[in-house]
């Protein structure tokens, strides 16, 4: 299954130096490689992390999962409510990363 996805939408999605991890861009739309299953969050972060993540991955990602302090909504949802990283992705969904982390 092939899936358009947008992540990154919103006021100053990635911002506070996180824009920085993806090569400076904040907002971002692909269109998912087809793929027999259907592409759920966990898929995506993996692709974002070999396709889009240019540096320092332990910033964003810890394991197969974002590393605390980031919050990820879907839809405008909190991805805790939508299943996390067992999510079904569909056409068109909007999935945001705020960094809660601040510098001292």
């Amino acid at each position: 299954m092939c899936r358009d996805v947008a992540w990154g939408r919103g006021a100053a999605p990635l911002a506070g130096g996180a824009e920085l991890l993806f090569d400076g861009v904040k907002k971002h739309q692909v269109t998912l490689p087809c793929q027999p299953e259907p592409w759920d969050i966990r898929k995506l972060l993996k692709w974002i992390k070999q396709n889009l993540l240019k540096e320092r991955q332990e910033l964003f990602m810890e394991g197969e999962s974002v590393r605390p302090g980031i919050l990820v909504l879907i839809n405008d949802a909190d991805w805790e409510l939508m299943g996390e990283l067992d999510y079904k992705l569909q056409d068109q969904d909007n999935v945001l990363f705020i960094s809660t982390l601040h510098g001292g």
